[in-house]
């Protein structure tokens, strides 16, 4: 499952400096909470599923789905003559046994959650037996709690049934995790049980179908309908069982003997191979570098509308949000987006979350930590190490920025709601311990562990300490102590790090001190000491709340780098000096070396080292370094503005990525030299929507009269930045005229994107001519407000709407100033 806050990670730059807050509602400590006293065992098993065949169709008009059922189990170990299946807000119409082909009705009572049937007799664990359900489901009238990582949980859903939504598909499509598939079958829906299964789906001709497995049969009825039966013959659990219904056009693509499809809209079918075409090279990459092909009879792809998630992992058929169909204009932008880390990170649970599945949701990071863990893999094999490092560091940013996260171990056996456990802790958090082990370990050592897990647990489940004893058969080494501080844990390590040299006993000293509350961590680190022109690594081991480290030098060093494999899981305040961040950015390779530099010397550029820190960083090797850099220029310095001009100049218009030169373009921008033009100009006609977008904004800031004609026409094709710079135009010179665009253009983003363009929204709203446009707009932004109240933007939001209190007031509006008024207070009161 790849949560919503893998899509929209808010990252709120220059209005909140260096706060990062995932997009995963993480709920604040509940003191005194009853539910969290409970331990949460892994539910008791008293039959097992073995085979589950449905035969369902859909009443579109009423949202129904009638089915038939037929499900096969057995006792697990003790005698049993109950059965107990989850089966949420159906209409039980017939609970049978079978018997030689006949059915033997059933007694049974049910709550609407849950139904217990008493059996025909006593069956013990060496007896099969089949029970035979008659059902409706009803999704639509079922009153279940979502989360903040699926914010509904209705198991199936009708999308556009009736076509009343114009440019709407009609779809159907399910999502089960954690256990809402029990709202369309009944079935014991844990993620212990395991069971193949057979789905009939009758639909409209006209629709395509896709399940788990492969397609066995289609069958044309007479009636306009046809019957397509989908056979996964391999066992999973009941959550990863997946049905969809549409208009969808199919890519067909290989990988080695076995089918990989790519199911769109019929609008995005063209740039199939442009989205998904790098899935082959994933499977083949997994495959080696785990040395478990993968396991299943075909892999699909299917992206669907109004999804509850971002992604989900149905074995053998992942099913997307639609923020991953993207034209070839909005690939051009995308580098490794969350569109492609979600590809990534959905095929790997393939393998972790699929093939072995987590005992029980407190075990949940034997599959969503992987799947974290492998948006990075993937990247540092296909981007290099600068593109794995820039996305694993901001992954420990969305965890380290998450208020009480540093509370909760990631094994966790104490939650309100299982829902709870799809958190940063879980992802974030847990990719960043896995690097770590990686890395402790060596290549080798790890992924031959991770095979041994897969093997040896291959169609049935796992937990954390399957995981140590894996990975010490294959190491050799004693792991308790790792898996006892970071999985049944809680927290990080704070670390001070300071240096003292001696010239006399030619020694560094460097003191480490942990600073944090709660457990000391035990963490094996590199320190390079860099000097006379050579670097030395030295492998120490932190133990205690303060250690101090010695190193014999013949010279004073120039750099001592601690953590030199930038692979800690902690946040530090390192007491270097600008001249040692300056030799840092030029001599220590990683991602996080020069980005700790750049830091450091956005700060200081009225200093030399600071200047030549960012001057140089305009030429880094990685793209968002580059763009790092241009974001952190102070060219109100003289210095700095004569160094970088014809950098950036020469960036704006040659660099060979997109965003590198948006960011350079938005820099010249805000010169509003004139000398510019040209560049602006020459930029506007780019088919990067990036690019366009920044050049529209510099325009606007030169001959706004001409951007907004501009604006006007690139109205009817635009998407991120571009929208966000004709908005930006519409902000200074627009009015009611544009006000239509602009809100819809709001209403139709993802919350990263509204808050992105909060500002400008904010500035439009407070200077429209009409006072119903002022206050839609001031409505949307006080839902916002409140809505994201927890992220910390509330001041934010306030603060605009204060402004526009203002504007409206100088417009003689003395209802939208109310409103506005009135919105701010609503915010500030809102829990």
């Amino acid at each position: 499952m790849t949560n919503i806050k893998k899509l929209s990670s808010f990252i709120v730059t220059g209005l909140i400096a260096g706060l990062s807050i995932p997009a995963h509602a993480q709920e604040p400590a509940k003191t005194d909470d009853p539910l969290m006293k409970i331990y949460r065992e892994t539910p008791p098993k008293i039959n097992d599923l073995i085979h589950t065949k449905l035969d369902v169709r859909f009443d579109y008009k009423k949202r129904y789905m009638y089915g038939k059922e037929w499900v096969t189990l057995k006792p697990h170990f003790y005698p049993t003559d109950t059965l107990r299946l989850d089966a949420k807000g159906m209409d039980l119409k017939n609970i049978s046994v079978v018997k030689e082909g006949k059915l033997v009705p059933l007694k049974f009572t049910y709550d609407s959650l849950t139904v217990a049937i008493k059996l025909d007799k006593v069956y013990h664990n060496n007896e099969n037996y089949t029970v035979f359900i008659d059902y409706t489901a009803k999704p639509n009238e079922l009153h279940v709690k979502g989360s903040a990582a699926i914010n509904d949980a209705k198991g199936l859903y009708f999308i556009n049934p009736d076509s009343t939504e114009k440019g709407k598909p009609v779809q159907i499509w399910t999502q089960g995790e954690t256990e809402s598939s029990s709202a369309w079958f009944p079935t014991i829906d844990k993620p212990e049980q395991k069971t193949t299964d057979e789905i009939s789906m009758t639909v409209p001709a006209k629709y395509v179908t896709l399940s788990n497995g492969r397609l066995a049969s289609q069958k044309v009825n007479g009636d306009g309908t046809r019957t397509d039966t989908w056979k996964q013959e391999l066992p999973h659990s009941p959550y990863l069982f997946m049905m969809a219904v549409g208009n969808f056009k199919i890519y067909h693509d290989k990988w080695r003997d076995k089918e990989v499809n790519y199911y769109l809209e019929p609008a995005y079918a063209p740039y199939a191979k442009q989205i998904f075409g790098m899935t082959p090279e994933l499977i083949e990459f997994y495959s080696k570098t785990l040395g478990v092909d993968f396991p299943w009879y075909k892999y699909s792809q299917i992206v669907v509308r109004d999804y509850v998630s971002g992604a989900m992992e149905n074995t053998s058929a992942t099913l997307h949000g639609e923020y991953v169909q993207e034209t070839p204009r909005e690939l051009l932008d995308a580098n490794y987006d969350a569109g492609r880390s979600t590809i990534a990170h959905e095929l790997f649970h393939q393998w972790f979350g699929d093939l072995v599945t987590c005992e029980s949701w407190s075990n949940l990071t034997v599959n969503e930590s992987f799947a974290d863990f492998s948006e990075m893999l993937w990247a540092e094999h296909k981007y290099g190490k600068d593109e794995a490092d820039a996305h694993s560091f901001q992954a420990l940013q969305n965890y380290l920025g998450t208020p009480d996260a540093n509370t909760k171990n990631l094994v966790r056996f104490h939650y309100d709601d299982k829902e709870d456990v799809f958190d940063v802790v879980t992802y974030q958090k847990g990719g960043r311990i896995l690097n770590m082990l990686r890395n402790y370990l060596g290549d080798a050592a790890f992924f031959k562990g991770l095979n041994i897990y897969l093997k040896t647990n291959e169609f049935k489940n796992g937990e954390a300490q399957q995981l140590r004893l894996a990975l010490e058969e294959a190491s050799g080494l004693d792991l308790n102590w790792y898996f006892n501080q970071w999985y049944y844990g809680a927290g990080n390590p704070v670390l001070n790090i300071s240096y003292k040299w001696d010239d006399a006993s030619k020694t560094e000293k460097v003191y480490i001190q942990q600073t944090q509350d709660g457990q000391i961590f035990k963490l094996p680190i590199a320190v390079d000491v860099y000097a006379g022109g050579q670097k030395e690594r030295h492998k120490v081991w932190l133990n205690n709340k303060a250690d101090t480290l010695t190193f014999a030098v013949a010279s004073k060093p120039d750099l001592v780098n601690v953590d030199g494999d930038k692979i800690l899981l902690a946040s530090k305040t390192d007491k270097k000096t600008l001249d040692e961040y300056a030799f840092q950015y030029f001599n220590a390779p990683l991602y996080l070396d020069r980005l700790e530099a750049i830091d450091s010397a956005a700060k200081k550029q009225s200093d030399k080292a600071g200047q030549k820190i960012i001057i140089g960083a305009l030429k880094d090797k990685y793209y968002g370094l580059r763009i790092k850099a241009i974001r952190a220029l102070d060219m109100s310095n003289d210095d700095v503005h004569n160094a970088a001009l014809p950098i950036l100049t020469s960036l704006a218009q040659t660099d060979d990525n997109t965003l590198v030169r948006a960011a350079a373009i938005a820099a010249l921008g805000k010169l509003k030299a004139s000398g510019n033009l040209p560049i602006f100009k020459q930029a506007i006609t780019s088919q990067s929507y990036a690019i366009q977008g920044a050049a529209l904004v510099a325009l606007n800031g030169l001959e706004p009269t001409q951007a907004l004609t501009l604006a006007k026409g690139f109205e009817s094709d635009n998407k991120g930045a571009l929208t966000q710079g004709i908005i930006a135009v519409y902000a200074t010179s627009g009015g009611s005229d544009q006000w239509a665009y602009v809100y819809d253009a709001y209403k139709k983003s993802q919350p990263q994107s509204q808050f992105n363009m909060m500002k400008n929204f904010a500035n439009m709203v407070g200077h429209v001519d009409k006072p119903e446009y002022a206050q839609q707009g001031i409505a949307a932004m006080k839902d916002f407000g409140i809505k994201y109240k927890q992220f910390g933007i509330a001041p934010i939001i306030t603060g605009l709407l204060n402004d526009v209190k203002a504007q409206r007031t100088k417009l003689n509006d003395a209802a939208s100033a109310q409103a506005a008024d009135d919105a701010a207070k609503a915010i500030d009161a809102a829990k």
